[in-house]
C-alpha cells in the first residue's frame, strides 16, 4: 500500500511500515517476487526496529505460508497451513542486522523432472548461521492449496517498522 514503504527514510535501504497485524488476512505490508525455479535460494538482510515484527515469507496465499520472523530478540519459523498456525522453531538473535534465508530443493523422483520440495530456513548473525527448520513444500503448492499464481517469496512487516538492506533470489543447481 502507498505510504507503507520508503527508500529515503534510511537511504540505501527499503523501510517497510506495518499496515496489518498478520499475513493471515489481506491488508499487510509485503514486497515479494514469484518463485521461478524448483531449486532456489532467497535471502534478505533485516534490521528490525525496536518494536517490529518482520521477516521473510514464502507464501501461496493468506492461508498457506511459511514465515521466518524476527521479533523481540527471537527469530522464529511459523507455518500456516489452512486453519493451522504453528511456531515450529525459534532461536535468540542479538539486536542489529540479521540475514534471513530460505533454500528450496526439489526431491528428484525417478521418471519425473522433480517431486516434492523441502524449504530450509536459516538465520545468520555476526556469530554464525543457524538452520532453524526444514518444512515440506507440498503444503504451499497449487496441487494442495489450489490457486494459480504459485509461490511468492518476500519481505514483510506486521508490527512497527523495519529496514531491509538487501534481498536476493537466485536459482540453485540441483
Amino acid at each position: 500500500p502507498e505510504g507503507c514503504w520508503s527508500l529515503t527514510e534510511r537511504p540505501g535501504r527499503l523501510t517497510l511500515t506495518a499496515t496489518g497485524d498478520s499475513l493471515d488476512r489481506p491488508g499487510y505490508t509485503f514486497v515479494g517476487r514469484r518463485q521461478q525455479h524448483h531449486d532456489c535460494r532467497a535471502a534478505a538482510s533485516l534490521e528490525p526496529g525496536e518494536a517490529a515484527r518482520a521477516g521473510l515469507s514464502v507464501r501461496l496465499d493468506e492461508a498457506h505460508h511459511y514465515d521466518l520472523e524476527v521479533s523481540g530478540g527471537t527469530a522464529a519459523v511459523i507455518a500456516r497451513i489452512g486453519p493451522l498456525r504453528q511456531r515450529v522453531a525459534e532461536h535468540a538473535v542479538p539486536a542489529g542486522p540479521v540475514t534471513l534465508a530460505v533454500e528450496i530443493r526439489a526431491t528428484r523422483v525417478p521418471g519425473t523432472q522433480h517431486g516434492p520440495d523441502t524449504l530450509a530456513f536459516s538465520v545468520g548473525t555476526a556469530g554464525g548461521t543457524v538452520r532453524l527448520a526444514e518444512l515440506d513444500g507440498r503444503y504451499l503448492s497449487t496441487e494442495v492449496a489450489a490457486g494459480f499464481t504459485g509461490r511468492v517469496i518476500g519481505m514483510y512487516v506486521t508490527e512497527g517498522r523495519a529496514a531491509f538492506d538487501w534481498f536476493e533470489y537466485a536459482p540453485a543447481t540441483p
